[in-house]
Formats: C-alpha cells, sequence, structure tokens
C-alpha cells in the first residue's frame, strides 16, 4: 500500500448543509470502487467530547464500539461503509485537543517553550488525521463548523499544512456550499457561494470540487459561471439537489456526476468502476413499498429529530427489509401523563427509546403499560426496557410502588439501579460508584449478550450471543428478577460475566421484547437490525388483525 490520501470536506454559506452526508456517501462510492476508506469528523466545539451536551441543542451522542461518545455523524458514517467500523479516534474535538496539548505542557513534553496555535494545536490536529490513515488508501476529513467561523480556523490551518507536508497529489478540498434560488425575483443567485470560496483562498486553501446544494439540479450555465468565478474546474462543480425521498439516494447521484471519478484522477488510482447494485436496490425498496404502517415513538427529546437520528434511521432500514413504508406518529411521554394513552389506540407497535432522568419517564411506563395490555407490539430501548420492567413490577407482579433508583433513590422496591461493576469486552472489570462527574462514567461500549434458547430474540437474532452497544448506569435489580420472571416476564438475555439482565420478553405476548442495549447503532440500509426487523414485522401482523387482542395480565 502506498502513501495515504486525504480528502478535506468544508462547508460554506450555512451550516446544516449535509457535510456528513456527502463525506458518507462518498466514501460508499469509493468503497465500492475497492478502496479501503476511513473517516474521521473534527468538531470545532470546546468540549472534550459530546457525552454530556444536550440533546436539544447537539442532537444524538453516536457511542461507538469502542465505547467512545461521539458526534452523531459517525452514525451515518458506519451505516454507509462497511470496511470499518467507527472509533474513539474518528472524532475529536477543539476541546480534546487543547486537552491533550495542555496535557503536555503540564508534563514538561514542551521543555518551557511558549505553547501556542501554531504550531502546537495544528500539529496535535495533524498527529490525529495521520493516526486514522494509518492503513488505509483514502481517508475523507470531514471538518465541522463554517468556513469563517472562528472555532474552525486552526482545522484548516492544519489540513493547509497537511497539504505542504504530503504533496498536492495527495490531497483533496471538497466545499460544500448553498446556491439559493430567491423566489420572488425567479433566480439563482452563485454570490454566496463565490463569496464562501473567496472566505476560503484568503486561508490559503483551493478548492478542487464545489459541491452545490440547491432546490433543484443547477442548470449548465450557473455550473459555468460558478466555475468562472471560483477557479474550479467545470466538471467538478457538483449540483446536488434536495433529495425528495431519502439520503441514501445520495451515493448514486455523486456517482451519477463523477465526483468518484474526480478523486481517482486527482490521486491517480488503479481501481475498478463503482458498484452500486446495493445502493440501489435500497433506492428501490424505498420508492416501491408493498404496504404502509404505523408505528409510534414515545420519547422526551421531541423538539429536535436528531436527538433520534440512529433510531429513526433503524426503522427506515426495516421498512426497507420488510418492504414497509413506516410512518412514524412521535409521542411525547408528558402527554401521555397529562392525557393518558386514547393517541396510542391507532398504531400499530410502539417503540419507547432511551433517555435520562424524570421528565417524562411516567409516560413511558403508560406506554410500555399500554403495549403490554393490549397487546400491541413494544420495542423498549434502554429506559424502555426500564419503563417496562416497573410497569409489570407494579401491575402483574405486586410491587407497588416499584421504580428506578435514578428517579426515586428512596423507593421500596428499587427493580432499577444503579451498575457498579461489569466487565468489558476486553474482560477488564470496570467499576462505578456513583460519585463521579457524568462524563465517561457510563456503561459504555460493545458487550457480549447471552441470549436464552427458547427466546424470541433468539430467533429472531439466529445467534447463541451477540454483541451490542450500551450507554447506560442503570440496570435491572438482580434481587427482583426471581419475582418478575415467576409472574410471567423472561430474561431473554444476559451479560457474559456478570450476569446482568440485558433483554426481557412476555411470552404471552405476541411480540414484546426490550433491551439494555442501544440495536439502532448497528442497523444499516443494506442490512437492517434483527430487532428492528421483526418489530415492523411484528407491526404489520398487527396491522392486519380485525381488531386488537387485550390481554390482562403478563
Amino acid at each position: 500500500m502506498g502513501t495515504t490520501q486525504y480528502i478535506f470536506v468544508t462547508g460554506g454559506v450555512v451550516s446544516s448543509l449535509g457535510k456528513g452526508i456527502v463525506t458518507a456517501s462518498l466514501a460508499a462510492v469509493l468503497e465500492a470502487r475497492g478502496l479501503k476508506v476511513n473517516i474521521l469528523k473534527m468538531d470545532p466545539y470546546i468540549n472534550v467530547d459530546p457525552g454530556t451536551m444536550s440533546p436539544f441543542q447537539h442532537g444524538e451522542v453516536f457511542v461507538t464500539a469502542d465505547g467512545a461518545e461521539t458526534d452523531l455523524d459517525l452514525g451515518h458514517y458506519e451505516r454507509f461503509i462497511r470496511g470499518v467500523r467507527m472509533s474513539q479516534q474518528n472524532n475529536f474535538t477543539t476541546g480534546s485537543v487543547y486537552d491533550e496539548v495542555i496535557r503536555k505542557e503540564r508534563r514538561g513534553d514542551y521543555e518551557g517553550r511558549t505553547v501556542q496555535v501554531i504550531p502546537h494545536i495544528t500539529d496535535e490536529i495533524k498527529r490525529r488525521i495521520r493516526a486514522v490513515g494509518e492503513g488505509f488508501d483514502i481517508v475523507i476529513v470531514e471538518t465541522g463548523g463554517t468556513v469563517g467561523d472562528i472555532e474552525s480556523q486552526p482545522f484548516l490551518e492544519a489540513a493547509r499544512q497537511l497539504r505542504l507536508e504530503i504533496g498536492g497529489r495527495n490531497t483533496m478540498f471538497i466545499h460544500l456550499t448553498l446556491v439559493p434560488r430567491l423566489a420572488t425575483a425567479g433566480e439563482i443567485k452563485t454570490k454566496p457561494t463565490q463569496h464562501s470560496v473567496k472566505e476560503l483562498r484568503s486561508i490559503g486553501l483551493q478548492p478542487d470540487v464545489l459541491i452545490c446544494r440547491s432546490e433543484e439540479p443547477l442548470p449548465k450555465a450557473v455550473r459555468a459561471k460558478i466555475a468562472l468565478f471560483t477557479n474550479v474546474e467545470e466538471p467538478a462543480v457538483i449540483s446536488l439537489q434536495d433529495v425528495a425521498m431519502s439520503i441514501y439516494q445520495v451515493p448514486v447521484l455523486l456517482n451519477e456526476q463523477c465526483l468518484d471519478d474526480l478523486v481517482v484522477e486527482k490521486f491517480r488510482l488503479d481501481c475498478a468502476s463503482a458498484d452500486l447494485l446495493e445502493w440501489r436496490r435500497v433506492v428501490d425498496a424505498l420508492s416501491s413499498p408493498e404496504r404502509t404502517t404505523e408505528i409510534a415513538i414515545v420519547g422526551k427529546y421531541l423538539d429536535l429529530p436528531d436527538a433520534y437520528k440512529s433510531l429513526t434511521e433503524a426503522i427506515i432500514h426495516a421498512g426497507i427489509q420488510n418492504h414497509t413504508r413506516v410512518e412514524v406518529r412521535y409521542v411525547d411521554a408528558e402527554h401521555l401523563e397529562q392525557n393518558g394513552c386514547d393517541v396510542l389506540a391507532s398504531v400499530h407497535a410502539i417503540l419507547v427509546p432511551g433517555g435520562f432522568g424524570p421528565r417524562g419517564f411516567e409516560g413511558k411506563i403508560l406506554a410500555a403499560q399500554y403495549a403490554r395490555e393490549h397487546n400491541v407490539p413494544y420495542l423498549g430501548i434502554c429506559y424502555g426496557l426500564h419503563a417496562a420492567v416497573i410497569d409489570f413490577a407494579r401491575h402483574v407482579a405486586g410491587l407497588e410502588g416499584a421504580h428506578s433508583t435514578e428517579i426515586n433513590p428512596e423507593t421500596e422496591h428499587p427493580v432499577i439501579g444503579l451498575v457498579s461493576e461489569w466487565h468489558d469486552l476486553t474482560g477488564e472489570t470496570q467499576q462505578r460508584n456513583g460519585d463521579e462527574g457524568l462524563g465517561g462514567t457510563m456503561r459504555l461500549g460493545e458487550q457480549r449478550c447471552l441470549l436464552d434458547a427458547a427466546s424470541l430474540a433468539r430467533t429472531l437474532y439466529g445467534e447463541e450471543a451477540v454483541l451490542e452497544r450500551h450507554r447506560h448506569r442503570y440496570e435491572v435489580n438482580n434481587t427482583y428478577v426471581p419475582s418478575i420472571v415467576e409472574h410471567g416476564m423472561a430474561v431473554a438475555g444476559r451479560s457474559d460475566r456478570d450476569d446482568l439482565v440485558e433483554m426481557i420478553e412476555l411470552p404471552a405476548h405476541d411480540w414484546f421484547v426490550a433491551c439494555q442495549f442501544h440495536p439502532e447503532f448497528n442497523s444499516s440500509p443494506r442490512d437492517g437490525h434483527p430487532l428492528f426487523r421483526g418489530f415492523i414485522a411484528a407491526a404489520n401482523r398487527h396491522a392486519d388483525q380485525p381488531q386488537p387482542t387485550e390481554i390482562a395480565a403478563g
């Protein structure tokens, strides 16, 4: 293998243009050409990682297999490529870079020299970029933020320096911009893109490719004008219109405009053409569903849809696998507390996702109770498992007032409690006592789960043991397991060495499954995930029933 080559993706004009989707899609197309591709996301905020950031501001925290709490764009990367799984090194922030440099300064690594942005901060950024490139043909580096923001300047300066160090033929710069259309004037405006490129060139970076986001495909004359005023060759001005159906169209759209050919030509690579048959099948399945079903997601972070990004994508993937268009009704858990569960009466399945804190938790418990009593397919994830266990303990096992110590530390029946010790995937013992700060104190990352031979989960997975990712501090209290099992709840999965409850089921129910882990992090559009695939299949069966069947007990 020769020198690793780097593609830097930047954004201009406005934020939220879809740099993460473009980055992941380009990686998917290059991977389809037989290249080994890795991806890095550089985030400009001062937080060390997204783990303690509000879902309302930052959206979902994506957890990698090695337990890193990362930006949600890493979820896109994993969903689009198969050749590598994301890890701690695939995402870093300004805060983590400064933290490391300050640690080195305190240790005396700089031998008393004045520590500055250049070279010390930029050297640390370059070190991390290079580390991600080891063993890969191409690394695509997504730079968070918008060109012109003060926060991202050290990242762009590091990219400029890296181009000088490894040579222009080993680096490529792709700039994503917005080309708006003014409805009142009926005109497409290129000036914002021109100014964005001017800003980029002012810091020494000339883009090789422009990807222009717009409502509709850009006419050839507009692309020619942009090329003229930005010093970018016209074939490298890519028009990327809004996709009406799905983000999974983007790999095909970029390939149709020869973006991957531009990369191969720039880097002088000898590789096959892109085989995008699987992606075309995904798009076909989305465009031609055989049926429709409706599910409810009972959550608490509904003001920002990105708070449940991997979850909503996993549902789309399950729809693809079941040839079903899944309509999602988002239900605020607090609404159920105040108004009851009538809003759930017409849905074909109920999903209660993860979360933290007391707000809306009783509503999630009500959702689990409604699904149990009305025999509606139920999938509980993390907090959704807690809700199901608490409902069952209170209303079936006779443990009045049962609760989680996260919500009520003085509860008489703490059926959910703080997990204090477990073994990680390497066999190392991890311990927590609840006195640490919030950052990095949870059970995080991939853990092995042993499935009961008679369980529905075993049937769905088709495996004796599975690897799934965790992000939580609280678990089912094993003291109460005999009681809830006696009353009809089954433990479908346990941790490999610690005997922690990982999955529960209600065998008397048509389809009632809850898991402590987050299966959504392992779902992808081409492969789906067994739990979500089974959940949507159950929703379809429930929709076909003439009337829902009520069951009073577990």
